[in-house]
């Protein structure tokens, strides 16, 4: 398990006196970007490859309020990944100072090509290095089919 410390800010909090909803995806992408810069797969590591991560989904389920100045725990496990790399899945946690379990989040998502923006398989170096990426205790391999399991599909306005 990957953990970043935090501590909520003013600019984090809604007008509820909680944290807010979009603090909590601010929370994650900076957990997610410090794994994978840890793991060999930074900004500049990704680029010299010409690829990109990209989210499909994050469904959040909330189980107690965050306040201000409070210090979080942001877990990451890798709870899923396609045989060629394409397909990743995340789960992130949120914990209060005392260990107790905030929030939890599944992040599905997937790698484009940065030049034709379609999703790509890794090449073997980065694909190397993702197979490496610790796993959690339910892991699973992800196919395709498991991007679609939500059952959304564009509905156009035209």
């Amino acid at each position: 398990m990957y953990k970043k410390e935090f501590e909520i800010r003013w600019s984090d909090v809604d007008g509820n006196g909680h944290m807010a909803n979009s603090a909590y995806l601010n929370f994650m992408s900076h957990t997610r970007v410090g794994f994978l810069n840890e793991n060999g797969f930074s900004m500049k590591e990704l680029i010299a490859h010409g690829v990109g991560p990209v989210v499909f989904s994050e469904h959040i389920h909330y189980f107690k309020e965050s306040f201000l100045e409070q210090k979080l725990t942001v877990s990451l496990d890798v709870s899923g990944l396609s045989d060629d790399g394409k397909f990743f899945k995340f789960e992130h946690n949120f914990y209060n100072g005392k260990g107790r379990h905030l929030a939890t989040c599944d992040i599905l998502g997937g790698w484009i090509d940065l030049k034709t923006r379609q999703l790509v398989s890794l090449s073997e170096p980065l694909l190397t290095k993702i197979k490496a990426f610790p796993k959690s205790a339910d892991f699973k391999t992800l196919t395709k089919e498991d991007t679609r399991a939500s059952g959304k599909r564009p509905k156009h306005l035209n």
